[in-house]
């Protein structure tokens, strides 16, 4: 006899779908673009610096909740509305980060008009797409995809609706890691130093010369770290020390008796300091070390993926006009997703056909085939993206896996072609950069439709507030980009001048005309101990661009036409060790080695090579990869946050053991009169997204990301005003006041640390049942 199929629980929101409340209203709107814009601009300054991003729903939820309730009584719905339309801006930024800097290392400037076409073409798919997959991703696989950042935001959202208040705990981590910042930070008062640090040159045979140990010692770098928590921050340390304390010294070890430089160097390897080493040859084999880490994540989500494609083309496209009477059933009509992405196609061939990459005009058809070619991997990796993220959760999702594959075919396309010059590989990064924008919004998006599906919102106004969410927060995320590209930047005198003929320039440098800037801010060639000088007169010099040469580093140069010399190396802001970029310079690294095919492929075997034997040793490359290209300021910075995360679990689970042990005082082994090991309640023994360290580090990445991002405007616009003949300086301690020593930035840095101890142990004032 046939077993009866159990029945399927109907699935009550948290309002339901009878109910009506305020939800998408002008101060929900305008509170969450706000929100967009300042999250977008945080993401791109922690993204770049840290190689990592994490998810803003959470803290823009508790933040929403506070700030509304001091305007009245606020609707869930309302607060809904804010996050969706906020988490954009972390989204976008994501996607844009993971790319766009690509553009800088092929050579090419960051178009503020480029960056913001790319991102809306990007953002708008990544929305417009998810709609057809919603009822089957979110509604019909309620109880198999579990959206972990979703249901969790949800959770903060319908706690706050109840009377639970977590603001408090974001609110010390803004107010104490903003001070902090404020002392800390290079570009603004620079109490103490921002990245205190020790060179080793040990006894007579120099033991470990050319490594370095240092920290930039961050409020947004310790959150980081806590939140990915102490096993993941482990491995991205790992890669680091592995780098700085043994490839680095062994480089310097074996190469400084050589007379002649290194390729890709330029410099001899005796007068090289370790930033100079990890520019070098740390970044090549990192690069490769990452690029072959996201292709092994790819391959290990390939049957995710299958799943993916297969499941979402099985049901539901006949159910897209049916008549859906519940409020929490309306999402945006057919027609907007079709329309939408067909006006999108049109834009996007427009875009190409009249803003083409300068030097990679490919005709109409091209364009036009790009712009297709966008919308089918589109397509693609948004319905994989949007069910992966429902298992594993959107930091795990293989985003720059799916974009490697992506860049991969289209680069593929323009070898047969013949399209090989720097200029396709600025294109190919503009096919990818909006695919890989789409699949990140595509997961938040899906994420925010959880939240929304839990908790009894409207889907078409969800969908509706992501769309204006895209459009306000692009404008933060260009203009982000372009001022740490621009705040960071050095010039630097070259140690040893080098003479060529611009009629007969080496292969892989290109004449750019003249630099048009009159005055430069000039440092020593040694980066690590700057002395600086003015230099004007920098409109006579031609700006030479290298990328792929056997005889200069891969770069920008002023050269002198009166001295037939290069004199100045100009070091963009994006890719040196404070904004490395690792997954911008991985798709350059990926454009570069298929079309050009000159890359120092030995160094990036090397990275191939050493992700195999991480990969044999049963660890997760990708995460070692990037830590093996990052500073070690970074990844050290980031592991103090993961040890604060190890000893707040442990403490969690020895006060839930002792709580055990005092309810049930029986449980002894007579044997050794110990306490017989038991299992705690989960959420006891270790944390979760809303608890109060959680809460507490991402108010500590919100004030590092903040003030830090008001320190990059301080430098610019100290810069500017240097370049037009003034001296207009913000206020900053002088660097020989008595607090100006690295053991005092090591012990504010502690303090620092401490205080998430002791928020992440202090119980929330939790919720009424």
């Amino acid at each position: 006899m046939a077993t009866a199929a159990p029945i399927k629980p109907v699935f009550k929101p948290f309002v339901p779908a009878t109910e009506s409340r305020p939800e998408l209203t002008v101060r929900a709107l305008l509170l969450g673009a706000i929100f967009g814009v300042l999250f977008g601009a945080v993401t791109v300054y922690v993204g770049l610096r840290a190689g990592l991003t994490v998810a803003a729903s959470i803290p823009i939820s508790v933040l929403s909740i506070s700030i509304l309730r001091a305007f009245g009584r606020a609707s869930i719905l309302e607060n809904n509305i804010v996050q969706t339309t906020g988490n954009a801006g972390q989204s976008i930024a994501s996607g844009v980060i993971f790319t766009l800097p690509a553009l800088v290392f092929l050579g090419f400037d960051l178009e503020a008009s480029r960056i913001f076409a790319l991102a809306l073409f990007g953002g708008w798919l990544g929305v417009l797409f998810m709609i057809p997959l919603r009822r089957q991703l979110i509604v019909e696989e309620h109880g198999t995809l579990v959206y972990p950042e979703g249901t969790a935001c949800a959770d903060v959202l319908m706690a706050g609706e109840r009377g639970g208040s977590f603001a408090s705990r974001v609110f010390f981590g803004l107010g104490i890691g903003g001070l902090y910042t404020l002392f800390q930070n290079d570009g603004l008062f620079a109490l103490w130093p921002g990245s205190p640090h020790y060179e080793p040159d040990l006894g007579a045979q120099h033991l470990l010369k050319g490594g370095s140990i240092r920290a930039d010692c961050t409020p947004e770098y310790l959150g980081v770290g806590y939140i990915i928590g102490a096993r993941v921050a482990a491995i991205m340390v790992a890669g680091g020390v592995f780098s700085w304390l043994v490839v680095m010294p062994a480089i310097h070890f074996f190469g400084s008796g050589l007379t002649h430089p290194l390729y890709p160097a330029t410099t001899l390897i005796k007068d090289m300091s370790p930033s100079d080493l990890w520019k070098a040859y740390v970044r090549p084999m990192g690069a490769g070390a990452v690029a072959a880490a996201g292709l092994i994540t790819l391959l290990r989500t390939l049957p995710t993926i299958v799943s993916a494609l297969t499941q979402g083309f099985k049901k539901g496209s006949s159910k897209l006009t049916a008549a859906l009477p519940l409020r929490t059933e309306h999402d945006l009509p057919p027609a907007v997703v079709f329309g939408g992405s067909a006006i999108l196609i049109v834009l996007m061939f427009l875009f190409l056909q009249f803003k083409p990459v300068p030097g990679a005009y490919v005709g109409p058809l091209a364009n036009l085939a790009a712009a297709l070619l966008i919308v089918v991997f589109g397509f693609l990796f948004v319905t994989v993206s949007a069910r992966i993220v429902g298992i594993v959760g959107s930091s795990a999702s293989p985003v720059s896996g799916m974009t490697i594959a992506t860049l991969m075919a289209t680069a593929a396309i323009f070898l047969v072609k013949g399209w090989t010059a720097p200029a396709f590989g600025a294109l190919a990064i503009t096919i990818g950069g909006v695919v890989c924008i789409a699949a990140s919004n595509a997961g938040d998006t899906s994420q925010d439709l959880k939240t929304g599906y839990l908790i009894g919102a409207t889907p078409w106004k969800q969908q509706l507030a992501l769309m204006i969410g895209v459009i306000v927060c692009i404008f933060s995320i260009g203009i982000t980009l372009n001022a740490m590209n621009r705040a960071y930047e050095q010039f630097q005198r070259m140690p040893h001048p080098i003479a060529l003929s611009l009629a007969q320039l080496p292969d892989g440098v290109q004449n750019k005309g003249y630099f048009n800037r009159d005055t430069i801010p000039l440092t020593s060639h040694d980066a690590d101990n700057p002395a600086k000088e003015q230099l004007t007169g920098a409109t006579q010099y031609v700006l030479l661009n290298a990328i792929g040469s056997t005889t200069l580093e891969d770069g920008k140069y002023l050269y002198n036409p009166a001295t037939s010399q290069i004199e100045v190396q100009w070091i963009q802001g994006i890719g040196s060790e404070r904004a490395a970029a690792p997954q911008g310079r991985l798709m350059a690294t990926v454009i570069n080695g298929i079309l050009s095919r000159k890359l120092p492929w030995t160094l990036v075997l090397l990275g191939v090579a050493l992700v195999i034997v991480v990969e044999l040793l049963g660890v997760r490359s990708l995460t070692f990869a990037v830590g093996a290209y990052l500073s070690i300021a970074t990844t050290l910075a980031i592991f103090v946050g993961g040890v604060m995360r190890w000893m707040v679990d442990r403490a969690m689970i020895q006060h839930a053991e002792r709580a055990h042990l005092a309810a049930n005082p029986d449980i002894i082994d007579p044997d050794t009169g110990l306490p017989i090991p038991t299992s705690v309640t989960p959420a006891l023994d270790t944390e979760s997204e809303i608890s109060p360290g959680s809460l507490y580090a991402s108010g500590l990445i919100a004030a590092g990301g903040i003030v830090g991002l008001l320190g990059v405007c301080a430098q610019l616009a100290q810069s500017v005003s240097e370049e037009r003949g003034g001296h207009w300086k913000l206020f900053s301690f002088n660097p020989d006041n008595p607090l100006h020593h690295d053991w005092v930035s090591v012990i504010m840095f502690a303090l620092l640390a401490f205080s998430l101890y002791y928020f992440a142990r202090k119980p929330l004032n939790q919720p009424k049942p």
